[in-house]
């Protein structure tokens, strides 16, 4: 049994820190894949291994997994939304930088708090979301029509197939709480969406020929460093992470990630952080902020 805590301790937040590093660190990891093996065989591949691994991980721990639960439907729909989702990705930084990835994928809160708004009862935006949600589009908004970091046709294609990566992130998060899958484990959700996008897009890759590039030693230890750490051991941290501490409390490490992602893009490909990418950074940071700040609740007398 599970204990659960009220607040996030020091072990807590060494474990959500070190997942943001880790979620940081992989749109350069895909990056650097990329030049080995195509986006749509380097997503199948990496979708098949981890499967093995997780569902490894379920059996010997014992978690419930069915898919004569009322799941499969909404579970292979899941699946092709994260198919797209991570094709999307991975193609996006076959066109754009790792920086300008790290900050439009995640802008996956706010699609979620929109799509709330409409579908999920009590969940409208507030003033202080919506504001959030209006900083942060509007810093993307600025760094797609500013072209101070060199940024040309191919980049605004690349930004806009992760703009859309984000929002299939943000239906796969609907769709689970909108439906059967709300109810079954979270080994068995992401157990749906590793094998539906194993199986269609590694048939893909093979049906069009978009397998291995030119493979080496390190880039195989790299996909096998995401594969192990990002996908499996990264999943095992952020759901016992989730099954100990407050979502609510847990929410504010978000603004880590695409900190991390930038830095990683820096620091590896040498991205270019003009002052126009920093403003339109801090703007969708702060819109972060503004979308995690806990709702205020009048005192009942």
């Amino acid at each position: 049994m599970i204990l659960r805590k009220l607040r996030v301790d020091a072990l807590g937040a060494t474990a959500l820190i070190l997942f943001s590093v880790l979620l940081g660190l992989n749109q350069a990891l895909v990056k650097l894949v990329n030049a080995g093996m195509a986006p749509v065989f380097q997503v199948g591949l990496r979708s098949a291994c981890a499967f093995l691994i997780v569902v490894s991980v379920a059996l010997i721990m014992r978690k419930k997994l069915s898919v004569s639960d009322g799941t499969l439907l909404p579970g292979i729909f899941s699946g092709l939304l994260f198919s797209l989702e991570f094709y999307l990705l991975f193609s996006a930084l076959e066109y754009t930088t790792v920086s300008r990835v790290s900050m439009l994928f995640y802008t996956q809160p706010f699609w979620v708090a929109l799509g709330a708004h409409f579908l999920l009862p009590g969940e409208r935006l507030t003033r202080t979301k919506s504001a959030g949600l209006i900083l942060a589009l509007a810093g993307v908004v600025m760094l797609l029509v500013r072209a101070d970091d060199g940024a040309g046709a191919e980049t605004i294609r690349g930004d806009l197939m992760c703009i859309f990566a984000a929002i299939a992130w943000a239906l796969i998060v609907l769709v689970a709480r909108k439906s059967r899958l709300a109810d079954s484990t979270p080994e068995m959700q992401l157990l749906y969406q590793l094998s539906v996008s194993g199986i269609l897009l590694l048939g893909v890759a093979f049906v069009s020929g978009e397998t291995f590039r030119v493979m080496t030693l390190s880039i195989s230890l790299i996909f096998a460093f995401q594969v192990i750490f990002v996908v499996s051991i990264g999943f095992l941290i952020w759901f016992w992470a989730l099954s100990t501490y407050p979502a609510g409390e847990m929410a504010s490490f978000g603004l880590l990630t695409p900190l991390f992602g930038v830095f990683f893009g820096w620091l590896i490909f040498d991205d270019v952080l003009s002052f126009g990418f920093l403003i339109a950074l801090a703007m969708v940071c702060g819109g972060i902020v503004l979308n995690n700040l806990p709702i205020s609740r009048p005192v009942e007398r």
